[in-house]
């Protein structure tokens, strides 16, 4: 960066990327054999960005035809006016949903180029408040037999001492409700007393069968259940988390703070997803939220978008090691963080930016689609 100039944002890439996970994968709700990454490189005179979401390769042309416009030409130091103008360009496109996926991934990558372009890890361009940020493991699929899962949950705890861990649970929308006991049993049997241990349905019961169950699995020392139901049904939310000792969590779809704060009464911890609810700009607001009601905040996936700005929130609880993304993120890019002892140490080697950059090859050959946003000439 030239000295006493302001660098502007000369043009975004755009990848869809598909990558095959390792072992057929289910929760409570869902079933599925890939994951799909859209990735965005935000680029300047001197520095390049990275951000990106996991979500329907369509994030790629709201991107490149609808957001792109509104970015291009700023000051890459302007995130917050960027992330704005991104907002109201999707005024009647929609902000939720892919809306929402596409103008996070742009955001990531806008708070990485600002990140580099500064030399300062972002950890440290936003202020930290915490040097460790600790984590869960996080798989346990409903599609796992008694070995896969058992091997994974050892992993996490006898590898990399991660003192806690999560089990998806609510198999085929509720109606395996004593394979879910068992393996709620078994999973305590495989970490011993001295492991959190959490569950998560998807929204796959309905409440008074949330309330039965967790009652059950009580004997199990069971912390935290997720979204035990739609986290579209506040009422029901509140509901569970009146009736039961394990603290109830959701928000991994939020996608507005008005959203956030219909959601926190009814919950003990709010979930937020960097790469769906606004990028980094609206995550580190919905913390704040978090705070204001006196909750604290889990970041939900994505571990390599979130450590960073986790490592800038004082009412974080946790990140989720999601074993898929980290797969994912591990192969990808070089730079990645290690959960030894159950914490990540984002900017240790005060590396620029998040840290993480893609490996060209493994960006071919996963790659379905890619576009050349505009330049700004």
């Amino acid at each position: 960066m030239t000295s006493g100039s302001t660098p502007t944002v000369d043009a975004l890439q755009v990848w869809v990327l598909d990558f095959p996970t390792d072992a057929p994968e289910a929760d409570g709700t869902a079933h599925w054999d890939t994951t799909t990454m859209v990735l965005v490189r935000a680029l300047s005179e001197s520095a390049r960005g990275y951000g990106w979401t996991y979500g329907s390769a369509a994030c790629a042309l709201v991107i490149t035809e609808l957001l792109a416009d509104h970015v291009v030409g700023r000051s890459a130091f302007d995130v917050p006016a960027a992330n704005e103008a991104m907002h109201r360009a999707l005024r009647n496109a929609g902000r939720p949903g892919i809306g929402g996926y596409a103008l996070s991934a742009v955001d990531i990558a806008l708070w990485d180029l600002k990140a580099r372009l500064l030399e300062l890890p972002l950890a440290d361009l936003l202020g930290r408040a915490r040097d460790g940020v600790p984590v869960y493991g996080s798989g346990g699929f409903t599609s796992y037999d008694g070995r896969q899962m058992e091997v994974q949950l050892r992993g996490w705890t006898e590898k990399d001492r991660i003192p806690r861990v999560k089990i998806k649970i609510g198999e085929e929308w509720g109606t395996r409700e004593g394979r879910d006991l068992a393996r709620i049993q078994r999973a305590r049997e495989i970490i011993g007393p001295g492991v959190e241990l959490y569950v998560d349905a998807n929204g796959a019961y309905s409440a008074k069968q949330a309330i039965r169950l967790a009652k059950r699995f009580e004997d199990s020392d069971v912390r935290w259940f997720e979204e035990p139901v739609s986290s579209d049904d506040l009422a029901g939310l509140a509901r569970v988390r009146a009736a039961i000792t394990a603290d109830v969590a959701a928000g991994e779809y939020g996608f507005t703070l008005p959203y956030f704060a219909a959601m926190a009464p009814t919950v003990d911890c709010l979930q937020a997803d960097a790469t769906r609810c606004g990028g980094i700009t609206v995550w580190l607001r919905a913390a704040a939220l978090a705070q204001a009601h006196g909750l604290e905040l889990s970041g939900h996936c994505a571990p390599h978008v979130h450590a960073h700005a986790s490592a800038a929130v004082p009412n974080l609880r946790h990140l989720e090691w999601f074993h898929d993304h980290v797969r994912i993120e591990n192969l990808l890019f070089d730079g990645t963080l290690d959960p030894a002892g159950g914490e990540l140490h984002p900017g240790a080697d005060d590396t620029p930016g998040h840290g993480v950059v893609p490996r060209n090859d493994v960006l071919e050959r996963h790659s379905r689609t890619a576009y050349a946003g505009p330049a700004n000439n």
